[in-house]
């Protein structure tokens, strides 16, 4: 049974770790979730996909991806196992005819009406361990976090675009300016014409009469 009202002191060293004191929190959240939903509920994975596929119907696994967090490859081994288990059916998509669309099946659905009033209580549990004022702040720095995980990976894919792009034009410059110069000579000026000299008449040869 996990016990509130431990408040632990900000300090330095791991007290003073985000990574770790999330770590920390998404253990007590993780064990709190556990207590409710049973051993024989569904795992929190499982039932993000079932609120997710929920929500919109005919969900690729791409479209999963961003809308659970969950990474790719963990992604599909869970969708497979739940599929192996009837929670979920798959058909080709509409609109993607490479991808498989995602629909809950009739054991899904009742399996996920039956797990929310139990996540439900969870979450309840979760915030009763923070004061009243300061659920909704919270929570909003919990989403603000969500948020930047979400755009992380089109944020690196433009950073990668423009890196690649930096180094096309270093390449340029570098070229550029390993080419020697070339110098143009210098056309030597033109000799001015000499004036020619003026024809000698040619004297009248007078024949004697």
């Amino acid at each position: 049974m996990v016990k509130s009202g431990n408040k632990s002191k900000r300090g330095g060293g791991l007290g003073g770790s985000p990574s770790h004191l999330m770590h920390r929190v998404l253990q007590l959240a993780l064990d709190i979730y556990s207590e409710e939903t049973g051993p024989d509920g569904l795992t929190q994975r499982q039932f993000a996909v079932l609120e997710a596929v929920s929500q919109k119907s005919g969900l690729t696994q791409t479209d999963l991806v961003r809308a659970t967090g969950i990474d790719r490859s963990t992604l599909a081994d869970l969708v497979s196992r739940m599929t192996a288990k009837g929670l979920l059916a798959r058909e080709k998509s509409a609109i993607d005819a490479r991808a498989k669309a995602v629909s809950l099946s009739g054991p899904g659905q009742a399996a996920l009406d039956a797990a929310r009033p139990k996540v439900e209580a969870a979450d309840k549990r979760i915030l009763a361990l923070l004061p009243k004022a300061k659920r909704d702040g919270f929570l909003g720095l919990l989403a603000e976090l969500a948020g930047e995980a979400d755009a992380a990976p089109d944020k690196a894919k433009a950073e990668a675009r423009a890196a690649k792009k930096a180094a096309r034009e270093a390449k340029k410059l570098a070229k550029k300016a390993a080419r020697p110069a070339k110098v143009k000579a210098e056309k030597p000026p033109k000799a001015e014409k000499a004036e020619k000299p003026a024809k000698a008449k040619k004297a009248k040869v007078v024949e004697p009469a």
